[in-house]
Protein backbone atom coordinates (compact mmCIF):
# COMPACT_ATOMS: atom_id res chain seq x y z
CA UNK A 1 0.00 0.00 0.00
CA UNK A 2 1.26 3.55 -0.86
CA UNK A 3 2.11 6.05 1.88
CA UNK A 4 0.26 8.80 0.73
CA UNK A 5 -2.77 6.35 0.73
CA UNK A 6 -1.90 5.18 4.33
CA UNK A 7 -1.88 9.18 5.08
CA UNK A 8 -5.20 9.82 3.13
CA UNK A 9 -7.03 7.42 5.27
CA UNK A 10 -5.18 8.49 8.30
CA UNK A 11 -6.26 11.85 8.29
CA UNK A 12 -10.26 11.69 9.04
CA UNK A 13 -9.10 8.82 11.29
CA UNK A 14 -7.52 11.42 13.14
CA UNK A 15 -10.01 14.37 12.66
CA UNK A 16 -12.71 11.87 14.82
CA UNK A 17 -9.81 10.01 16.79
CA UNK A 18 -11.99 9.52 20.46
CA UNK A 19 -9.76 10.79 23.24
CA UNK A 20 -9.41 7.61 25.07
CA UNK A 21 -7.92 6.24 22.51
CA UNK A 22 -4.34 3.87 23.46
CA UNK A 23 -5.38 4.92 27.01
CA UNK A 24 -4.91 1.59 29.67
CA UNK A 25 -8.19 1.13 31.50
CA UNK A 26 -6.37 2.38 34.56
CA UNK A 27 -5.77 6.12 33.24
CA UNK A 28 -9.36 6.33 31.49
CA UNK A 29 -11.25 7.99 34.18
CA UNK A 30 -8.35 10.68 34.32
CA UNK A 31 -8.96 11.82 30.53
CA UNK A 32 -12.05 13.93 31.02
CA UNK A 33 -12.29 17.65 30.03
CA UNK A 34 -12.61 20.77 32.89
CA UNK A 35 -15.06 23.22 31.61
CA UNK A 36 -14.32 27.32 31.37
CA UNK A 37 -16.98 29.01 30.20
CA UNK A 38 -17.05 27.96 27.33
CA UNK A 39 -14.10 26.15 26.66
CA UNK A 40 -12.95 22.94 27.65
CA UNK A 41 -9.35 22.26 28.85
CA UNK A 42 -7.92 19.40 29.85
CA UNK A 43 -4.38 19.25 32.26
CA UNK A 44 -1.10 16.78 31.10
CA UNK A 45 -1.06 13.83 33.41
CA UNK A 46 2.58 15.07 35.27
CA UNK A 47 0.04 18.82 35.60
CA UNK A 48 2.98 20.70 33.85
CA UNK A 49 0.64 22.25 30.97
CA UNK A 50 -2.78 22.97 30.47
CA UNK A 51 -4.01 22.25 26.94
CA UNK A 52 -7.54 22.40 24.98
CA UNK A 53 -9.23 19.22 25.13
CA UNK A 54 -9.73 19.63 21.68
CA UNK A 55 -5.31 19.16 21.59
CA UNK A 56 -5.75 15.74 23.25
CA UNK A 57 -5.00 12.67 20.35
CA UNK A 58 -4.86 15.47 17.73
CA UNK A 59 -1.59 14.17 16.72
CA UNK A 60 0.57 16.89 18.23
CA UNK A 61 2.92 16.54 21.10
CA UNK A 62 1.83 19.05 23.56
CA UNK A 63 2.85 17.75 27.05
CA UNK A 64 6.12 17.18 28.58
CA UNK A 65 5.18 13.79 29.26
CA UNK A 66 3.31 12.75 26.20
CA UNK A 67 0.54 12.37 27.89
CA UNK A 68 -2.11 13.97 25.82
CA UNK A 69 -1.08 11.98 22.37
CA UNK A 70 -2.27 8.38 24.46
CA UNK A 71 -3.33 7.23 20.36
CA UNK A 72 -0.87 8.31 18.44
CA UNK A 73 3.23 8.16 17.50
CA UNK A 74 3.25 12.18 17.86
CA UNK A 75 5.41 11.81 21.59
CA UNK A 76 8.68 9.77 21.85
CA UNK A 77 8.68 6.83 24.60
CA UNK A 78 5.10 6.97 24.72
CA UNK A 79 2.88 3.91 25.29
CA UNK A 80 -0.06 2.74 23.62
CA UNK A 81 -2.76 0.56 24.69
CA UNK A 82 -4.82 -1.97 22.45
CA UNK A 83 -7.85 -2.94 23.94
CA UNK A 84 -8.16 -6.40 22.23
CA UNK A 85 -11.69 -7.15 23.08
CA UNK A 86 -11.94 -10.63 23.29
CA UNK A 87 -8.52 -11.19 24.09
CA UNK A 88 -6.16 -10.02 26.83
CA UNK A 89 -5.01 -6.35 26.66
CA UNK A 90 -1.53 -5.24 25.72
CA UNK A 91 0.59 -2.16 25.94
CA UNK A 92 3.23 -1.22 22.64
CA UNK A 93 5.72 1.65 22.12
CA UNK A 94 3.52 4.70 20.94
CA UNK A 95 6.04 4.46 17.79
CA UNK A 96 5.11 1.35 16.24
CA UNK A 97 1.34 3.34 16.05
CA UNK A 98 0.39 4.37 12.88
CA UNK A 99 3.78 2.88 11.15
CA UNK A 100 1.69 0.66 8.60
CA UNK A 101 2.57 -2.68 10.35
CA UNK A 102 -0.05 -4.86 11.77
CA UNK A 103 1.14 -5.84 15.33
CA UNK A 104 1.00 -8.87 16.74
CA UNK A 105 0.02 -7.81 19.98
CA UNK A 106 -2.62 -6.01 18.94
CA UNK A 107 -5.09 -8.34 17.45
CA UNK A 108 -7.85 -6.17 17.39
CA UNK A 109 -5.50 -3.52 15.10
CA UNK A 110 -6.37 -0.13 16.93
CA UNK A 111 -2.47 0.32 16.26
CA UNK A 112 -3.47 1.54 12.77
CA UNK A 113 -6.35 3.43 10.84
CA UNK A 114 -9.48 1.50 10.92
CA UNK A 115 -9.99 -0.93 8.00
CA UNK A 116 -5.81 -1.74 7.63
CA UNK A 117 -5.60 -4.23 10.09
CA UNK A 118 -8.03 -7.31 10.28
CA UNK A 119 -9.41 -7.49 13.98
CA UNK A 120 -8.97 -11.60 15.12
CA UNK A 121 -8.80 -11.25 19.22
CA UNK A 122 -11.81 -13.60 19.10
CA UNK A 123 -9.38 -16.22 17.13
CA UNK A 124 -6.59 -15.70 19.21
CA UNK A 125 -8.50 -15.15 22.27
CA UNK A 126 -10.31 -18.52 22.07
CA UNK A 127 -6.58 -19.91 21.02
CA UNK A 128 -4.91 -18.32 24.30
CA UNK A 129 -7.65 -19.15 26.38
CA UNK A 130 -7.71 -22.64 24.93
CA UNK A 131 -4.02 -23.48 25.70
CA UNK A 132 -4.30 -21.24 29.30
CA UNK A 133 -6.97 -23.70 30.25
CA UNK A 134 -4.91 -26.82 29.16
CA UNK A 135 -1.87 -25.58 31.33
CA UNK A 136 -4.05 -24.19 34.43
CA UNK A 137 -5.25 -28.22 34.37
CA UNK A 138 -1.47 -29.22 34.10
CA UNK A 139 -0.95 -27.29 36.98
CA UNK A 140 -3.50 -27.93 38.74
CA UNK A 141 -3.03 -31.69 38.50
CA UNK A 142 0.82 -31.32 39.15
CA UNK A 143 0.60 -28.81 42.30
CA UNK A 144 -1.90 -31.86 43.43
CA UNK A 145 1.43 -34.29 43.41
CA UNK A 146 3.34 -31.58 44.66
CA UNK A 147 1.48 -31.61 47.58
CA UNK A 148 2.10 -35.25 48.12
CA UNK A 149 5.73 -34.43 48.21
CA UNK A 150 5.08 -31.81 50.51
CA UNK A 151 3.23 -34.30 52.93
CA UNK A 152 5.88 -36.88 52.47
CA UNK A 153 9.00 -33.92 53.73
CA UNK A 154 6.39 -33.21 56.85
CA UNK A 155 6.28 -37.01 57.18
CA UNK A 156 10.17 -37.62 57.06
CA UNK A 157 10.68 -34.59 59.28
CA UNK A 158 8.41 -36.12 62.01
CA UNK A 159 10.08 -39.71 61.59
CA UNK A 160 13.69 -37.70 62.03
CA UNK A 161 12.26 -35.64 65.06
CA UNK A 162 11.25 -39.33 66.51
CA UNK A 163 14.66 -41.33 65.31
CA UNK A 164 16.85 -38.32 66.52
CA UNK A 165 15.23 -38.69 69.60
CA UNK A 166 15.59 -42.41 70.00
CA UNK A 167 19.13 -42.42 69.20
CA UNK A 168 19.80 -39.51 71.65
CA UNK A 169 18.13 -42.07 74.27
CA UNK A 170 20.19 -44.62 72.57
CA UNK A 171 23.87 -42.58 72.68
CA UNK A 172 23.00 -42.00 76.37
CA UNK A 173 22.67 -45.72 77.22
CA UNK A 174 25.75 -46.66 75.67
CA UNK A 175 27.74 -44.17 77.15
CA UNK A 176 26.80 -45.18 80.34
CA UNK A 177 27.65 -49.03 79.15
CA UNK A 178 30.78 -47.51 77.39
CA UNK A 179 31.50 -46.26 80.42
CA UNK A 180 30.51 -49.06 82.66
CA UNK A 181 32.96 -51.27 80.54
CA UNK A 182 35.85 -49.35 80.42
CA UNK A 183 35.87 -49.32 84.41
CA UNK A 184 35.58 -53.30 84.39
CA UNK A 185 38.59 -52.94 81.76
CA UNK A 186 40.66 -50.94 83.39
CA UNK A 187 40.33 -52.78 86.67
CA UNK A 188 40.94 -56.22 84.35
CA UNK A 189 44.02 -54.50 83.46
CA UNK A 190 45.30 -53.72 87.11
CA UNK A 191 44.27 -57.16 88.11
CA UNK A 192 46.59 -58.80 85.03
CA UNK A 193 49.56 -56.35 85.80
CA UNK A 194 49.25 -57.40 89.70
CA UNK A 195 48.92 -60.98 88.56
CA UNK A 196 51.66 -60.28 86.20
CA UNK A 197 54.04 -59.06 88.98
CA UNK A 198 52.87 -61.76 91.18
CA UNK A 199 54.46 -64.21 88.69
CA UNK A 200 57.10 -62.17 88.20
CA UNK A 201 58.57 -63.41 91.46
CA UNK A 202 58.67 -66.95 90.51
CA UNK A 203 62.05 -68.46 91.11
CA UNK A 204 62.10 -69.41 87.27
CA UNK A 205 61.52 -65.66 85.92
CA UNK A 206 64.43 -64.41 88.59
CA UNK A 207 66.55 -67.41 87.35
CA UNK A 208 66.06 -66.09 83.67
CA UNK A 209 66.73 -62.68 84.28
CA UNK A 210 69.78 -63.81 85.82
CA UNK A 211 71.04 -65.79 82.86
CA UNK A 212 70.08 -63.00 80.38
CA UNK A 213 72.32 -60.85 82.32
CA UNK A 214 75.48 -63.47 82.15
CA UNK A 215 75.00 -63.99 78.92
CA UNK A 216 74.86 -60.21 78.01
CA UNK A 217 78.31 -60.01 80.32
CA UNK A 218 79.87 -62.68 78.41
CA UNK A 219 79.30 -61.44 74.92
CA UNK A 220 80.42 -58.34 76.20
CA UNK A 221 83.77 -59.93 77.38
CA UNK A 222 84.17 -62.09 74.37
CA UNK A 223 83.78 -59.03 72.25
CA UNK A 224 86.67 -57.62 74.24
CA UNK A 225 88.99 -61.30 73.80
CA UNK A 226 87.86 -60.94 70.09
CA UNK A 227 89.40 -57.46 70.13
CA UNK A 228 92.05 -58.05 72.21
CA UNK A 229 93.12 -61.86 69.66
CA UNK A 230 93.03 -59.52 66.58
CA UNK A 231 95.65 -56.94 68.04
CA UNK A 232 97.93 -59.31 69.26
CA UNK A 233 97.58 -61.56 66.21
CA UNK A 234 98.35 -58.33 63.96
CA UNK A 235 101.79 -57.89 66.39
CA UNK A 236 102.99 -61.45 66.03
CA UNK A 237 102.41 -62.05 62.52
CA UNK A 238 104.46 -58.32 61.62
CA UNK A 239 107.05 -60.05 63.54
CA UNK A 240 106.81 -63.32 62.35
CA UNK A 241 107.32 -61.85 58.52
CA UNK A 242 109.85 -59.31 60.00
CA UNK A 243 112.47 -60.75 62.74
CA UNK A 244 115.98 -62.17 61.51
CA UNK A 245 116.57 -65.72 62.43
CA UNK A 246 120.68 -65.27 62.27
CA UNK A 247 120.34 -62.91 65.93
CA UNK A 248 119.02 -66.60 67.16
CA UNK A 249 117.07 -64.65 69.55
CA UNK A 250 115.37 -67.60 71.18
CA UNK A 251 112.42 -65.34 72.83
CA UNK A 252 111.02 -63.88 69.40
CA UNK A 253 112.05 -67.46 68.09
CA UNK A 254 109.90 -69.20 70.46
CA UNK A 255 107.07 -66.61 69.98
CA UNK A 256 107.46 -66.62 66.50
CA UNK A 257 107.19 -70.69 66.08
CA UNK A 258 104.12 -70.70 69.14
CA UNK A 259 102.20 -68.60 66.92
CA UNK A 260 102.68 -70.31 63.78
CA UNK A 261 101.32 -73.23 66.35
CA UNK A 262 98.51 -71.36 67.20
CA UNK A 263 97.31 -70.21 64.22
CA UNK A 264 97.93 -73.06 61.55
CA UNK A 265 100.72 -71.59 59.84
CA UNK A 266 104.20 -72.93 58.48
CA UNK A 267 107.69 -71.74 59.86
CA UNK A 268 108.61 -68.38 58.16
CA UNK A 269 112.17 -70.30 57.16
CA UNK A 270 110.40 -73.17 54.84
CA UNK A 271 108.26 -70.16 53.57
CA UNK A 272 111.69 -68.67 52.59
CA UNK A 273 112.95 -71.85 51.03
CA UNK A 274 110.67 -72.99 49.33
CA UNK A 275 110.83 -73.06 45.18
CA UNK A 276 107.50 -71.26 44.84
CA UNK A 277 108.40 -68.54 47.65
CA UNK A 278 105.42 -70.09 49.48
CA UNK A 279 104.64 -72.95 51.75
CA UNK A 280 101.79 -74.85 51.17
CA UNK A 281 99.14 -73.61 53.75
CA UNK A 282 96.54 -75.59 52.94
CA UNK A 283 97.87 -78.78 55.03
CA UNK A 284 94.97 -79.72 57.49
CA UNK A 285 95.69 -78.40 60.88
CA UNK A 286 95.59 -81.02 63.58
CA UNK A 287 92.15 -80.97 65.22
CA UNK A 288 93.16 -80.26 69.21
CA UNK A 289 90.84 -81.55 72.14
CA UNK A 290 89.45 -77.99 72.06
CA UNK A 291 88.47 -77.80 68.58
CA UNK A 292 86.18 -81.11 69.23
CA UNK A 293 82.63 -79.78 70.05
CA UNK A 294 80.30 -81.17 72.19
CA UNK A 295 77.01 -81.95 71.55
CA UNK A 296 74.58 -78.96 71.65
CA UNK A 297 77.39 -76.37 72.08
CA UNK A 298 77.39 -73.24 69.88
CA UNK A 299 80.68 -72.69 67.76
CA UNK A 300 81.85 -69.06 67.54
CA UNK A 301 79.95 -68.29 64.30
CA UNK A 302 76.69 -69.43 66.16
CA UNK A 303 77.30 -66.97 68.85
CA UNK A 304 78.13 -64.52 66.70
CA UNK A 305 75.01 -64.96 64.86
CA UNK A 306 72.69 -66.23 67.44
CA UNK A 307 73.22 -64.44 70.52
CA UNK A 308 71.92 -61.12 69.67
CA UNK A 309 68.57 -62.64 69.14
CA UNK A 310 68.41 -64.77 71.65
CA UNK A 311 68.78 -61.77 74.33
CA UNK A 312 66.12 -60.09 72.58
CA UNK A 313 63.80 -63.02 74.04
CA UNK A 314 60.75 -61.39 75.89
CA UNK A 315 60.22 -63.05 78.88
CA UNK A 316 57.41 -61.99 80.01
CA UNK A 317 55.82 -63.91 77.58
CA UNK A 318 57.75 -67.01 77.73
CA UNK A 319 56.54 -66.70 81.27
CA UNK A 320 52.93 -66.44 80.76
CA UNK A 321 53.11 -69.22 77.94
CA UNK A 322 55.08 -71.53 80.52
CA UNK A 323 52.46 -70.77 82.71
CA UNK A 324 49.41 -71.97 80.46
CA UNK A 325 51.97 -75.05 80.06
CA UNK A 326 52.59 -76.15 83.29
CA UNK A 327 49.10 -74.98 84.67
CA UNK A 328 46.51 -77.85 86.00
CA UNK A 329 44.61 -78.69 83.35
CA UNK A 330 40.57 -77.69 84.19
CA UNK A 331 38.27 -80.50 84.01
CA UNK A 332 36.06 -80.32 81.22
CA UNK A 333 32.63 -79.11 81.99
CA UNK A 334 29.19 -81.14 81.49
CA UNK A 335 28.01 -78.63 78.89
CA UNK A 336 31.47 -79.32 76.67
CA UNK A 337 30.73 -83.08 76.97
CA UNK A 338 27.39 -83.55 76.72
CA UNK A 339 27.79 -83.61 72.67
CA UNK A 340 28.73 -87.32 73.03
CA UNK A 341 25.23 -87.82 74.30
CA UNK A 342 23.05 -86.16 70.88
CA UNK A 343 22.46 -87.50 68.08
CA UNK A 344 24.41 -86.23 65.14
CA UNK A 345 21.53 -84.24 63.60
CA UNK A 346 21.22 -82.26 66.62
CA UNK A 347 25.32 -81.35 66.96
CA UNK A 348 25.24 -78.13 64.64
CA UNK A 349 22.17 -76.76 66.73
CA UNK A 350 23.39 -77.55 69.94
CA UNK A 351 27.23 -76.51 69.11
CA UNK A 352 25.45 -73.09 68.07
CA UNK A 353 24.13 -72.80 70.94
CA UNK A 354 27.13 -73.46 73.24
CA UNK A 355 29.29 -71.19 71.12
CA UNK A 356 26.82 -68.63 72.15
CA UNK A 357 26.71 -69.02 75.63
CA UNK A 358 30.50 -69.87 76.35
CA UNK A 359 31.03 -66.40 74.04
CA UNK A 360 28.67 -64.51 76.96
CA UNK A 361 29.97 -66.04 80.03
CA UNK A 362 33.67 -65.62 78.88
CA UNK A 363 32.57 -61.94 79.54
CA UNK A 364 32.88 -62.68 83.17
CA UNK A 365 35.73 -64.97 83.18
CA UNK A 366 33.05 -68.22 83.31
CA UNK A 367 33.17 -71.25 81.46
CA UNK A 368 36.07 -73.63 79.81
CA UNK A 369 35.87 -75.24 83.28
CA UNK A 370 35.93 -71.88 85.45
CA UNK A 371 39.70 -71.21 84.60
CA UNK A 372 40.32 -67.69 85.72
CA UNK A 373 43.48 -66.56 83.45
CA UNK A 374 43.46 -62.36 84.48
CA UNK A 375 44.85 -61.88 81.04
CA UNK A 376 42.79 -63.11 79.05
CA UNK A 377 40.06 -61.53 81.15
CA UNK A 378 41.82 -58.21 80.39
CA UNK A 379 41.80 -59.06 76.73
CA UNK A 380 38.36 -59.87 77.06
CA UNK A 381 37.28 -56.53 78.55
CA UNK A 382 39.24 -54.19 76.42
CA UNK A 383 37.32 -56.48 73.10
CA UNK A 384 34.19 -55.81 74.92
CA UNK A 385 35.18 -51.95 75.26
CA UNK A 386 36.46 -51.58 71.95
CA UNK A 387 33.22 -52.98 70.39
CA UNK A 388 31.22 -50.57 72.94
CA UNK A 389 32.81 -48.01 71.83
CA UNK A 390 32.00 -48.85 67.70
CA UNK A 391 28.40 -49.16 68.44
CA UNK A 392 28.52 -46.11 70.36
CA UNK A 393 30.49 -43.53 67.29
CA UNK A 394 28.07 -45.52 65.01
CA UNK A 395 25.31 -44.44 66.64
CA UNK A 396 26.62 -40.94 66.98
CA UNK A 397 27.09 -40.52 63.12
CA UNK A 398 23.71 -42.09 62.51
CA UNK A 399 22.17 -39.12 64.93
CA UNK A 400 24.64 -36.27 62.81
CA UNK A 401 23.04 -37.50 59.48
CA UNK A 402 19.76 -37.47 61.15
CA UNK A 403 20.09 -34.22 62.47
CA UNK A 404 21.27 -32.81 58.92
CA UNK A 405 19.15 -34.57 56.73
CA UNK A 406 16.30 -32.59 59.11
CA UNK A 407 18.11 -29.74 58.89
CA UNK A 408 18.01 -29.87 55.10
CA UNK A 409 14.32 -30.63 54.61
CA UNK A 410 12.82 -27.03 54.59
CA UNK A 411 15.79 -25.40 53.68
CA UNK A 412 15.52 -23.15 50.98
CA UNK A 413 18.89 -23.93 49.75
CA UNK A 414 18.50 -27.57 50.25
CA UNK A 415 15.08 -28.85 49.48
CA UNK A 416 12.96 -25.91 49.22
CA UNK A 417 11.05 -24.37 51.55
CA UNK A 418 8.24 -26.04 51.71
CA UNK A 419 10.55 -29.52 51.19
CA UNK A 420 8.42 -29.96 48.09
CA UNK A 421 11.77 -31.78 46.41
CA UNK A 422 12.99 -34.07 49.81
CA UNK A 423 10.64 -36.20 48.03
CA UNK A 424 12.61 -36.97 44.79
CA UNK A 425 16.55 -37.00 46.59
CA UNK A 426 18.34 -39.36 44.80
CA UNK A 427 15.81 -40.12 42.14
CA UNK A 428 17.67 -41.26 38.57
CA UNK A 429 16.12 -40.31 35.31
CA UNK A 430 17.21 -41.21 32.06
CA UNK A 431 16.81 -40.13 28.52
CA UNK A 432 17.93 -42.21 25.31
CA UNK A 433 19.65 -40.24 22.59
CA UNK A 434 20.09 -42.84 20.58
CA UNK A 435 24.17 -43.17 20.92
CA UNK A 436 24.07 -42.31 24.53
CA UNK A 437 21.50 -42.62 27.57
CA UNK A 438 21.81 -39.79 29.54
CA UNK A 439 21.22 -40.32 33.69
CA UNK A 440 20.69 -37.90 36.21
CA UNK A 441 19.85 -38.59 39.50
CA UNK A 442 18.56 -35.81 41.28
CA UNK A 443 21.14 -34.20 43.84
CA UNK A 444 23.50 -36.90 43.44
CA UNK A 445 25.14 -37.40 39.82
CA UNK A 446 24.58 -37.16 36.27
CA UNK A 447 25.95 -39.90 33.68
CA UNK A 448 26.47 -40.66 30.16
CA UNK A 449 26.37 -44.29 29.50
CA UNK A 450 27.05 -45.63 26.32
CA UNK A 451 24.60 -47.54 24.84
CA UNK A 452 27.23 -49.82 22.69
CA UNK A 453 28.39 -50.60 25.97
CA UNK A 454 31.65 -50.04 27.51
CA UNK A 455 32.11 -47.84 30.90
CA UNK A 456 30.05 -44.29 30.85
CA UNK A 457 31.31 -41.01 32.04
CA UNK A 458 30.80 -38.59 34.64
CA UNK A 459 28.83 -35.38 33.71
CA UNK A 460 29.23 -34.05 37.21
CA UNK A 461 27.53 -33.97 40.95
CA UNK A 462 25.26 -31.91 41.96
CA UNK A 463 26.38 -28.37 43.16
CA UNK A 464 23.88 -25.75 43.38
CA UNK A 465 20.41 -24.35 42.21
CA UNK A 466 19.99 -21.14 39.74
CA UNK A 467 22.69 -18.78 40.59
CA UNK A 468 20.72 -16.56 39.08
CA UNK A 469 17.94 -16.47 41.27
CA UNK A 470 17.21 -15.68 45.00
CA UNK A 471 16.47 -18.95 47.49
CA UNK A 472 13.07 -19.20 47.55
CA UNK A 473 12.09 -17.56 44.33
CA UNK A 474 10.50 -20.07 41.66
CA UNK A 475 13.44 -19.48 38.89
CA UNK A 476 15.98 -20.60 41.75
CA UNK A 477 14.12 -24.01 41.38
CA UNK A 478 14.10 -24.38 37.68
CA UNK A 479 17.88 -24.91 37.15
CA UNK A 480 20.12 -27.70 38.62
CA UNK A 481 23.74 -27.20 38.45
CA UNK A 482 26.19 -30.84 37.76
CA UNK A 483 29.51 -30.20 37.88
CA UNK A 484 33.29 -31.50 38.06
CA UNK A 485 32.59 -34.33 35.86
CA UNK A 486 35.26 -36.50 33.70
CA UNK A 487 37.70 -34.35 31.82
CA UNK A 488 36.99 -33.93 28.26
CA UNK A 489 40.42 -34.80 26.04
CA UNK A 490 41.88 -30.93 25.69
CA UNK A 491 38.86 -29.73 26.90
CA UNK A 492 36.92 -29.22 30.52
CA UNK A 493 35.67 -30.92 32.99
CA UNK A 494 31.96 -31.98 32.07
CA UNK A 495 28.98 -30.31 32.89
CA UNK A 496 25.45 -30.21 32.96
CA UNK A 497 22.54 -27.59 33.61
CA UNK A 498 19.65 -29.51 34.42
CA UNK A 499 16.41 -26.80 33.02
CA UNK A 500 12.93 -28.06 34.56
CA UNK A 501 9.25 -26.83 33.87
CA UNK A 502 5.71 -27.53 35.28
CA UNK A 503 4.70 -30.60 34.54
CA UNK A 504 3.20 -34.19 36.05
CA UNK A 505 5.58 -36.52 35.19
CA UNK A 506 9.89 -36.38 36.48
CA UNK A 507 10.78 -37.29 33.00
CA UNK A 508 14.04 -36.20 30.87
CA UNK A 509 12.88 -34.05 27.72
CA UNK A 510 15.86 -33.40 25.61
CA UNK A 511 19.80 -33.51 25.80
CA UNK A 512 22.10 -30.81 23.64
CA UNK A 513 25.46 -30.30 24.30
CA UNK A 514 25.34 -26.28 23.97
CA UNK A 515 29.76 -26.25 24.37
CA UNK A 516 32.32 -28.62 24.45
CA UNK A 517 31.53 -31.33 27.15
CA UNK A 518 28.80 -28.71 28.69
CA UNK A 519 25.42 -30.36 28.72
CA UNK A 520 21.79 -29.04 28.71
CA UNK A 521 19.10 -31.41 29.44
CA UNK A 522 15.22 -30.43 29.87
CA UNK A 523 12.79 -32.11 31.83
CA UNK A 524 9.82 -31.48 34.05
CA UNK A 525 8.82 -32.26 37.18
CA UNK A 526 5.50 -32.01 39.26
CA UNK A 527 7.51 -29.93 41.85
CA UNK A 528 7.22 -26.84 40.16
CA UNK A 529 3.64 -26.36 39.78
CA UNK A 530 2.95 -24.20 42.31
CA UNK A 531 -0.93 -24.13 43.19
CA UNK A 532 -3.08 -21.67 41.53
CA UNK A 533 -3.35 -18.33 43.51
CA UNK A 534 -7.14 -17.72 43.00
CA UNK A 535 -8.87 -20.81 40.78
CA UNK A 536 -11.95 -18.09 40.32
CA UNK A 537 -9.51 -15.44 38.48
CA UNK A 538 -10.88 -14.87 35.23
CA UNK A 539 -8.56 -13.13 31.90
CA UNK A 540 -9.04 -9.88 31.09
CA UNK A 541 -11.72 -9.89 27.93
Amino acid sequence: MHPWLLLALALPSLAALDKTHGVSPSLVSKYSPSTKGSHQTWTCLDGSKEIAWSAVNDDYCDCQDGSDEPGTSACPNNKFYCRNEGHIGAIIQSSRVNDGLCEQDCCDGSDEPSGVCPNTCQEVGAEHRKKTEAERKLRKTGSKIRSSYIAYAHKEKKRLEALVADLVKEIETREKEVERLRDIAERAESLSAAELERKKQSPLYQSLLVHHTALKSLQKEHKKHLEREKALGDILTSLRTGYNPNYQDMAVLEAVRGWEALAGLPHINDVRKGDDGEADTTAEKPKTEDDVEDEGLWNAAKIEKELDQLLKTDHVTLLLEHDQLVGPASAQSLLLDISAYLPDVLLPSYHSFRDSVLSALSVFGIGRGGATDTSAESNRARVALSDAEHSLKLTQDEQRSANEDLSDIFDPDGFGPEGEWKKLDGLCLSKDTGEYTYEVCLFDEARQIPNSGGSGFSLGKFSSWNKAARAGELDYYTRQHYTQGAKCWNGPHRSVELVLTCGTENTLLTVAELEKCEYQITGTTPTLCRPLEDEHTKDEL
